[in-house]
């Protein structure tokens, strides 16, 4: 069985060194990339053709919407998973509007990345649990 092969973004390096060492840990992932400048995403994305892309929303020079974005005007089919402190329904809106597949807020990295990323290699969306309707699971628009 092949690993599923995984790009890290985010201008955080102690934020990339920890989901890195917590990615390290699952035999099926591999980490291609840990990438902290947003202009690079796109082009080291395209070069890896990584499966997943983690991506942090606030990244500088340019947003990881943005990058989202690049990416699949570029053609890229990664699946992409925003990390990002921001819990707020505008910007998980924009996250998934632009190509995101899932939204995982980084208080809840230990209890969510790893759900997130089972999901949307399922195809499924996932949304970290602060952002979800109670009553029915579903994103609060």
């Amino acid at each position: 069985m092949s690993r599923t092969t995984i790009l890290l973004a985010d201008d955080n390096s102690s934020v990339l060194l920890h989901v890195s060492k917590m990615l390290e840990r699952q035999k099926n992932y591999e980490v291609v990339g840990a990438i902290s400048e947003g202009g690079e995403v796109v082009s080291e994305a395209l070069r890896l053709r990584p499966d997943v892309i983690i991506l942090d929303i606030s990244m500088g020079n340019l947003s990881g919407i943005d990058v989202a974005r690049k990416l699949r005007d570029a053609g890229s089919d990664a699946k992409i998973i925003f990390l990002t402190v921001h819990e707020d329904h505008d910007y998980m809106n924009a996250a998934i509007g632009a190509g995101g597949s899932a939204y995982v807020i980084k208080s809840r990295l230990s209890l969510d990345l790893l759900p997130a990323i089972s999901a949307v290699l399922s195809n499924k969306l996932f949304v970290s649990g602060s952002l979800l309707n109670e009553a029915d699971g579903e994103p609060l628009r």
